[in-house]
């Protein structure tokens, strides 16, 4: 975060000067997520390009993956970053690009993985099926250079222009989940989906960032289902807002697992999805933050819990694991104060970032999202 208030060009300084004193010794900077507050459109954009300009420059031959959204800080701050990094000595890690599109791949003795970010930027402002098309198919380059497909995505981002703006009795949120399922359908194989996020942005189009992951048969991937929540990609057309698109009698679902197991011999991860305050398909806590918040942290907990997950982990004598990233979207600036002190009494010491945007429902105002590593 900066350090002093100021313009987004003084604060955006300030966070990439901290992030260069931060390199350590053995760690490899690999993505940034920067989440701006500006005015308009043509702005967002402009800036989002001086600011990838300034990333290459301090950072080069080893210039990260980066995302710049519209996602407003809390104010008064105008930006704040998401630096992840990965160990230097586990993998071998290279930039490799394709059809001009920049990514991260990581590659260790049991799998390899692929970053990606910024799929669909500045495409299609103003017509969301046409920018997550483009998304999507960035997405297929990708992985088809890669010798992967669409099976191998286990984590997924969705940033969607104006969410909730229906227009022609068209939800921009459910024709991106149109979208999806003509890609899922037609390039995925698998019964399971990728862990997700879908979540709205201040300005029109659509941004995907993802991580997909081929590996040998020392590496597991299963999904995570809670007991409170019925399967995102089982919702019932009640809760689908909008029409269905070209004479499609129904409606299809958001498609993600609620959380994703990647299970290695050493060590195992747990992406959960971008989770709210919902019970079977209904939403909880209607106008109350703080319930939902709780109730949100509430799903967390589940699709992180001992009992339930111990027995896919190979040895549940060592401790627990831990959550190493919380992600929170807020949608009213007014609500966090509410939401910080919930989740920073809930989730003490772990890194977390709190920004505003619209939920996939118009009666929700907060998501969290959350990483929960394991020692094997």
């Amino acid at each position: 975060m900066p350090e002093l208030e100021g313009n987004i060009a003084e604060e955006w300084r300030q966070c990439l000067k901290q992030i260069i004193y931060k390199r350590e010794t053995g760690f490899r900077l690999i993505k940034l997520n920067v989440f701006t507050d500006l005015p308009d459109y043509e702005t967002y954009i402009k800036v989002s390009r001086e600011i990838g300009k300034t990333i290459q420059n301090a950072f080069r031959n080893q210039c990260p993956i980066f995302n710049i959204t519209a996602h407003p800080p809390e104010k008064p701050w105008k930006v704040v970053v998401e630096a992840a990094y990965t160990d230097n000595d586990s993998s071998d890690i290279v930039i490799n690009v394709s059809n001009t599109l920049r990514y991260i791949v990581c590659t260790t003795d049991s799998e390899k993985e692929v970053w990606v970010a910024g799929l669909g930027f500045a495409l299609f402002s103003s017509d969301t099926r046409s920018a997550a098309e483009a998304a999507f198919e960035q997405m297929k380059v990708i992985l088809d250079a890669e010798g992967m497909s669409f099976d191998h995505l286990v984590r997924q981002w969705n940033y969607i222009g104006n969410i909730l703006e229906i227009k022609n009795g068209l939800q921009n949120y459910q024709i991106f989940n149109e979208v999806r399922s003509e890609y899922y359908k037609k390039y995925r194989t698998l019964h399971r989906y990728p862990a997700a996020t879908g979540i709205g942005m201040k300005f029109g189009g659509v941004s995907i960032d993802f991580c997909a992951v081929m590996a040998n048969e020392t590496v597991a991937v299963r999904p995570i289902e809670n007991p409170n929540q019925v399967n995102a990609y089982e919702y019932g057309q009640q809760v689908l807002k909008g029409k269905s698109e070209k004479g499609i009698s129904v409606k299809h679902p958001p498609q993600f697992e609620r959380a994703l197991l990647l299970r290695s011999k050493v060590k195992s991860t747990i992406f959960v999805s971008g989770t709210a305050s919902i019970i079977g398909q209904d939403t909880i806590g209607i106008g109350n933050v703080e319930k939902q918040t709780i109730v949100t942290i509430n799903n967390i907990n589940n699709l992180t819990d001992q009992k339930r997950i111990g027995q896919a982990i190979i040895n549940t004598d060592t401790e627990w694991g831990k959550y190493i990233l919380l992600r929170v979207y807020v949608k009213y600036q007014e609500d966090f104060p509410k939401v910080k002190k919930i989740c920073l009494d809930q989730f003490p010491e772990v890194p977390s970032i709190f920004i505003e945007s619209d939920i996939c429902r118009d009666n929700l105002l907060v998501e969290i999202e959350t990483e929960f590593l394991i020692n094997n």
